[in-house]
């Protein structure tokens, strides 16, 4: 064995000293290493190379001449880059106004948006299009495409082009890309600001107050309760055209924390759940009219035109003319016009003989028989009727009477998850956990 050992020493230095032979130049240090599993073991670490605390310190000064700043200014010339920007198209649009935003002075590109019949359709006249633009650096137009979706799952590319004879417009059609985005949120005032603070589209704040109505008192947040949500969006080039459903979601209010998933089983209606499977689908919504304020209860009050206290059936939302009136349930419309201090009307006809109330509104979108569905449009805030400014009226009735519409949201409407889907459940559940984790975690960062 003592044999063995020393001949595999020997070995390892003959083989170091031929590489030193051969590679006297390249090799400075070398470490060898010998472990001896029998009868013991070694471990040697060797510097070949000099002591670096020895080696001489030499400072060397050399003048240089600079280069002449005309050949300078020249190279800047021959470069060149390309600006992007990116704008959405106006209603009140003219050739060289959209241009002028997009940062854009050429009145050839002007003159050709204006001439041209496909590029004029496109962009003028037009409202809420995306548009970019790419510019040279003496920001004349080198190409500008313009999206939309005309319907389906399709969308629309107009791209106007620069070529070495003038400008040509060509138009295309290209498939929507499905997409996923991830939002977060601290309440400092109301939801709707900081909603908007976190860039989340209305839609999907809408769903939000819909899809925690039971949870949360969304007209009595604190300062500092804090949101988290994942949607839907179809894309168009990397730019979000459509924004869709919410994945899931969860809403830290006064130290309770309330989360929702989405989830659909196969051949059924999809709903949203609790982490725990709990159902949270109500018959009804809180609110026919999203963030809107109360301005009088279910309760005795001064009549405002009538000058008289006398008991009021319904909540009064105040709200922008115009605004959208949605339906609180599934049901039928019973009844779609004018009547008498109620102005224009809609009032449906839902389960269990109950029926809600839609009144003072400046349009009407339904008629007479028609089945519609929770959260549908049915019309617009209006001022018609006995109403002294814009806000809609709402009642809600059981069996012809009048019932607190503020008790609406708790009725329950629920399906359970069955025992199938149940392990399909739980494993989004562990994922739709994470990703609202990170998005907290933002959350908490942007905070500190």
């Amino acid at each position: 064995m003592i044999n063995g050992i020393l001949a595999a020493e020997e070995l390892l230095a003959s083989r170091v000293a031929y590489l030193f032979r051969t590679y006297p130049k390249q090799i400075t240090t070398a470490i060898a290493a010998v472990l001896l599993t029998a009868g013991g073991g070694a471990f040697a670490v060797a510097s070949l190379g000099p002591d670096a605390s020895r080696i001489p310190v030499k400072q060397v000064f050399e003048s240089v001449t600079p280069i002449a700043v005309a050949p300078q200014l020249e190279a800047l010339d021959k470069y060149g880059f390309t600006l992007f920007r990116s704008e959405t198209t106006r209603s009140s649009d003219t050739a060289e106004a959209l241009l002028q935003r997009l940062g854009i002075a050429d009145p050839g590109a002007a003159a050709f948006v204006r001439g041209n019949p496909e590029a004029r359709s496109a962009l003028l006249s037009r409202a809420g299009r995306t548009i970019t633009a790419e510019a040279s650096q003496d920001n004349s137009l080198k190409k500008l495409s313009a999206r939309w979706i005309p319907d389906g799952n399709n969308f629309k590319r107009l791209v106007v082009e620069k070529t070495r004879t003038g400008f040509t417009a060509r138009t295309e059609t290209d498939a929507l890309t499905p997409g996923v985005r991830l939002a977060s949120g601290i309440v400092r005032s109301s939801v709707l600001a900081a909603t908007d603070e976190a860039g989340i589209p209305d839609s999907v704040s809408g769903q939000l107050a819909d899809i925690f109505s039971g949870d949360v008192d969304f007209r009595s947040l604190h300062k500092g309760d804090r949101f988290a949500v994942v949607y839907e969006t179809q894309d168009a080039d990397g730019q979000t055209m459509r924004n869709g459903r919410v994945l899931s979601a969860e809403f830290e209010s006064s130290g309770k924390i309330y989360q929702a998933i989405w989830f659909q089983e196969p051949g059924q209606k999809g709903s949203y759940y609790r982490p725990n499977g709990d159902n949270l689908h109500r018959a009804y919504l809180s609110s026919p009219v999203e963030f809107s304020r109360v301005t009088s209860g279910f309760a005795m009050r001064m009549h405002p035109i009538l000058n008289r206290w006398r008991q009021h059936h319904g909540i009064d939302f105040a709200a922008p003319m115009g605004t959208p009136v949605r339906a609180v349930g599934d049901g039928t419309v019973e009844f779609a016009g004018v009547q008498n201090g109620y102005g224009n009307i809609v009032i449906l006809k839902h389960r269990s003989d109950q029926e809600t109330v839609y009144a003072h509104l400046s349009r009407i979108n339904v008629k007479v028989g028609q089945s519609v569905s929770q959260s549908q449009i049915l019309g617009a805030v209006g001022m018609t009727g006995w109403a002294t400014g814009p806000h809609l009226h709402f009642e809600f009735r059981v069996d012809g009477d009048y019932a607190d519409p503020s008790t609406i949201a708790q009725a329950d409407g629920s399906v359970p998850i069955s025992s199938a889907a149940r392990p399909a459940f739980e494993r989004l559940a562990v994922s739709t956990r994470r990703e609202l984790a990170s998005a907290f975690s933002v959350v908490q960062a942007s905070a500190e």
